[in-house]
């Protein structure tokens, strides 16, 4: 008996030793796996820094971006995850990349306000050089807006809404046309077209959502045992049927 306690606490005594070991490999591992973890959030964090500090001239601008783009993929995720059809985050993500595309050009190459510039020369030359383009570009902006206005105003039921929408949107479109007047250059340009791409993004698949809905239906046969729940009624019943006339009575 005396030799066998002792083969049990030899036993016990490796085993703790052993256990120690695995505790402080496993701990060195993790240590590992989370220095890894953070040297590529600092591959990825620095290289959109120094991008943005490279191509438009400040860091600032790769925050920005970096926060759209994951938030945009985040959106991207979820919707994946309850079923939506990856061709319709496809398509709003071509969407999106196109009016990016279209403002950074535009805003780059600074048409609108050369634009405004020659419509100024030409129907208020009287005004100041330096003040036409912002006033052109307030007062196109604000014409779409009251367009825009009473669009809405027609497909809206009540009347205070409809004052509210054509009051909103005119006022909305004059600010848009009054930041399109503005000469940003090409880098600036670009910045914006890229964050306004990210935000499309986002938007246009919640507005798909909104639009077309998710399939409920999909939804809950994905992620409730509907089979399991379906032969268990079954087998349930055929019990039933079987068992002798006034059983558990």
């Amino acid at each position: 008996m005396a030799l066998a306690m002792a083969h049990l606490e030899l036993a016990k005594t490796e085993a703790a030793a052993i256990g120690g070991q695995i505790a402080r490999a496993a701990g060195l591992i993790g240590l590992a796996v989370a220095i890894m973890i953070m040297a590529a959030l600092l591959l990825v964090i620095g290289t959109a820094l120094f991008t943005a500090e490279w191509l438009l001239g400040s860091m600032g601008w790769g925050i920005v971006h970096g926060v759209l783009l994951f938030t945009g993929i985040a959106v991207a995720a979820i919707l994946l995850a309850i079923g939506v059809d990856g061709a319709r985050i496809r398509n709003s993500f071509a969407l999106a990349t196109v009016i990016g595309l279209v403002v950074a050009g535009v805003l780059g190459l600074e048409a609108l306000n050369r634009l405004y510039t020659v419509i100024g020369d030409n129907v208020l030359p009287a005004i100041e050089p330096g003040v036409r383009p912002l006033l052109v570009g307030t007062l196109v902006g604000a014409l779409l807006g009251v367009v825009a206005g009473i669009v809405l105003a027609l497909r809206l039921a009540t009347g205070g809404a409809r004052v509210g929408g054509f009051v909103g949107l005119t006022i909305l479109g004059a600010l848009v046309g009054a930041f399109s007047a503005i000469t940003f250059g090409p880098q600036v340009g670009i910045a914006l077209g890229l964050s306004v791409g990210y935000v499309a993004w986002t938007v246009l698949m919640a507005a798909d959502i909104a639009r077309a809905g998710v399939d409920m239906e999909a939804l809950k046969t994905r992620f409730m045992p509907t089979q399991t729940i379906e032969t268990s009624k079954e087998t349930l019943e055929w019990i039933r049927r079987r068992m002798p006339p006034g059983f558990g009575s």
